[in-house]
């Protein structure tokens, strides 16, 4: 409860009041406000927001803040319920020295939307000084010749109260010569007179003693006492004169200590101790004493300290001569301090906001206020920031002004600025001030990340290891902090036939590809997904690349031999007239590979054989053919091994056997090879007799097919005298296809002979049936029947 009342008898002696009243606005008008001085801190003042009528909520959103000159606040706000509360105690004679009335200016600001109330303080002065004299005792030496009615001016006591709590009246002792009047001087300020009211004897009375007292206009009032000891001396007729009573001066304010301001001069036609003139300050201030000193021998005024126009612009000093008889006079100076330009204007930042984010539209960056203490046009101000900056100056209210924005800003192009405020006088010479203060701009996720290729070709080796690195994709992001964090995946493929999920994953953060499995270039040559690149922003931006996987073949597959087959159950024996010309075509070794390109481009070479340089191979279709001419001495059976090899690295290979047997025609019975086991030998001896035998049973049916086989025959040769039947030469009928150049045929294999008639028999055509080449076949049959051909009717094959 003590508290509270301390706190509302605080209140109850707060002061305040508008001035136009809490519902008019003027334009520029401030609001007033009034305390009493010595009023303890935190009292009340007012309540800003009644009186800007703003409601609680909207008060605390508007961001309302208290500006004051030199940034010191005597003043505080409680954001929370408006009230404006004094910071601390105030001394008005501490603060405003004699100025009345003492007021404190400031501003209200309200930062959203920006707005500015001009607003002042006066300090209400309470009598708590009493008058004082600065001389507690004064002498004043009268003639005895002085008339009554003359006036005798005396020191004035100094109260540092003003308005009715400064001095009112003084006040002398009773006594039957003097009397005293209260005078009041130009400035305001009071002074005694002491009047003369009976003519003095000094015979009668050499001296007086009185005391003369100085009222203030306080309730209750308060006093101050000064001791005036009158001596009466002989008569002195001629008083000093100054040759002005006034005299008018002006100095610059940056006039060095020492200068000289004026030479006050006074005369007295009395001679001796009568005519000598002494000069001294009168009624002079501590201000004033502190800054003049007068010579009193020459009446020199020079300056004791140096002035500053901006704390006094004008001093008013009077001057007084007195002469040995104790006769004086006065003049008054009025001394000019003239302003030179020798402040720099001031810069107090007032609010700044940064980081600002990028892509906002028009907004105020900063507020600060100028101030130049200096007058007239060393006082004027300039503000200014270069051109080729995004921003811009504006005015706001007295002495006020925001830093906007130009345009949108955008981080990406510039994400911080150096704005140099550059505040410049119109004085001679003129003064600038600088402040420079960093804007910041904030990312705001405006970029998408962007892939440094659009499309990306990875090439990967079959049968690779799971888990393989097979490359990477990378996109960039010209935003900032989380804004730039991208995260990589695969995106949903089109393709319901390829399960991407089992072939590729991608690492999320680095973009790095790897292979799930091995891959089979015989089961997928290559294959398309497209990759995304997402950003941490909000919203979130993505990109996508499209990644195209191409699978390389490896030599992983050797050589297919196709014909002749090597799982047969009997071994392939090809065939040789001995009569075969150099070149003859023995057969075709036939072989396929699972590679592709040059793993699957094949060769053919000749690795064994029973008799070297008979036989030979080519290279490129696998051909086998005689090299030179067969001979008697040849031998019978020849035993070939083919190696058919691919192009890869390293090259992978297969080989085939065949077997050779040379024939006179078709009349030698088909000889066993070597390899077949002796079993077999003596089932084909058996099948050649029983052959023979059945030939002589079936002779007679035979004979009838003779002669219709000579009618035809002779049919025949008259068609073969026209060139009817020829042995094919050069490449292979149409059917008969080279795949790839690799020496690979397609899916049948035919082989054509034509037999022409000797000077023994006739021609006979004998065709071989059309071998497939998947199932490639030798009948011993069909050489069985040769051979009963070439016994029966000594035909040449």
């Amino acid at each position: 409860m003590e508290a509270s009342g301390k706190r509302i008898c605080r209140q109850k002696q707060v002061i305040f009041f508008f001035l136009l009243g809490l519902f008019q606005e003027g334009a520029g008008e401030p609001r007033r406000y009034s305390v009493v001085e010595e009023t303890e801190g935190n009292s009340f003042v007012t309540n800003l927001a009644k009186d800007l009528s703003l409601g609680q909520r909207e008060f605390s959103r508007r961001g309302v803040r208290i500006l004051s000159k030199g940034n010191k606040l005597h003043l505080q706000l409680n954001q929370e319920t408006g009230e404006l509360l004094l910071n601390e105690k105030l001394d008005r004679e501490e603060l405003c020295g004699h100025t009345e009335p003492c007021v404190l200016r400031f501003q209200v600001m309200l930062e959203s939307p920006l707005e500015f109330f001009q607003a002042e303080l006066q300090i209400i002065d309470i009598n708590d000084h009493s008058p004082e004299f600065l001389d507690k005792e004064m002498l004043l030496k009268v003639s005895e010749s002085s008339p009554s009615g003359t006036a005798f001016p005396l020191k004035n006591a100094q109260d540092m109260d003003v308005g009715q709590n400064n001095i009112e009246n003084y006040v002398i002792s009773p006594n039957p010569y003097f009397r005293v009047l209260t005078r009041k001087r130009s400035d305001g300020r009071k002074y005694p007179e002491l009047v003369l009211e009976k003519a003095l004897d000094r015979e009668e009375e050499p001296e007086l003693k009185l005391t003369l007292t100085a009222q203030d206009g306080g309730s209750p009032p308060r006093t101050g006492t000064a001791q005036i000891h009158v001596e009466v001396v002989d008569v002195n007729d001629n008083a000093p004169e100054f040759q002005q009573l006034i005299y008018r001066v002006q100095i610059p304010e940056n006039s060095p200590v020492g200068s000289l301001v004026v030479t006050v001069s006074a005369t007295d036609l009395d001679g001796g101790v009568y005519g000598k003139i002494i000069y001294m300050l009168f009624q002079a201030s501590e201000d004033v004493s502190k800054t003049l000193e007068l010579n009193p021998m020459t009446g020199e005024i020079r300056l004791r300290k140096q002035v500053d126009f901006e704390t006094v612009p004008f001093y008013e000093v009077d001057i007084k001569a007195t002469d040995g008889g104790g006769l004086w006079g006065k003049c008054t100076l009025l001394l000019q301090v003239v302003d030179v330009n020798d402040n720099n204007p001031e810069v107090s930042m007032s609010a700044l906001t940064s980081p600002i984010p990028e892509n906002s539209p028009e907004m105020v960056v900063a507020v600060f206020r100028v101030s130049d203490p200096d007058s007239g046009n060393n006082g004027k101000t300039i503000s200014s920031i270069r051109e080729d900056m995004p921003f811009l100056l504006k005015p706001s209210g007295k002495n006020f002004y925001t830093l906007k924005t130009k345009r949108a800003l955008d981080r990406e192009e510039r994400e911080e600025y150096n704005v140099t405020i550059t505040v410049t006088d119109m004085g001679t010479p003129r003064l600038k001030t600088q402040l420079n203060i960093t804007v910041q701009v904030s990312d705001v996720n405006d970029n998408a990340p962007a892939f440094r290729e659009t499309s990306y070709t990875l090439l990967v080796r079959e049968n690779n290891q799971p888990a393989l690195h097979i490359g990477s994709v990378s996109a960039t992001d010209r935003d900032s902090g989380t804004n730039a964090q991208i995260t990589y995946s695969l995106l949903p493929n089109q393709d319901p036939n390829l399960p991407l999920a089992s072939l590729v994953s991608i690492n999320a953060d680095n973009g790095q590809l790897f292979a799930l499995r091995a891959l089979d270039f015989k089961a997928l040559q290559e294959f398309e997904f497209h990759v995304g690149a997402t950003d941490q922003g909000s919203p979130a931006l993505s990109s996508q690349a499209l990644v195209r996987v191409v699978v390389l073949d490896d030599n992983d597959n050797p050589p297919f031999v196709l014909y002749p087959m090597q799982n047969a159950s009997a071994p392939c024996t090809e065939l040789v007239p001995r009569a075969a010309e150099q070149g003859y075509l023995v057969t075709k070794v036939v072989a396929v590979d699972g590679d592709s390109g040059q793993n699957a481009w094949l060769s053919y070479q000749l690795l064994k054989a029973t008799e070297p340089g008979l036989f030979g191979v080519w290279a490129h279709n696998g051909e086998v053919r005689t090299t030179r001419l067969l001979s008697e001495r040849d031998a019978a059976r020849h035993r070939l091994v083919v190696l058919v090899k691919d192009n890869g690295e390293p090259p992978l290979s297969a080989s085939v056997t065949l077997h050779v047997l040379l024939v006179d025609g078709f009349s030698q019975p088909y000889l066993p090879l070597p390899e077949v086991a002796p079993e077999r030998a003596q089932g084909d001896s058996l099948t050649v007799y029983l052959v023979i035998a059945l030939a002589s049973v079936s002779s007679l049916f035979l004979f009838s097919v003779l002669v219709f086989v000579a009618v035809r025959l002779c049919r025949r040769s008259r068609a073969a005298s026209l060139g009817v039947c020829s042995v094919p030469e050069g490449h292979f009928p149409g059917h008969l296809v080279d795949v790839a150049s690799t020496g690979t045929l397609s899916q049948s294999y035919q082989q054509e002979v034509c037999l022409k008639g000797g000077s023994v028999t006739s021609e006979f055509k004998f065709l071989k049936p059309i071998i497939p080449i998947l199932q490639p076949q030798c009948p011993e049959k069909e050489i069985e029947e040769n051979s009963f051909f070439h016994n029966t009717f000594g035909l040449n094959y």
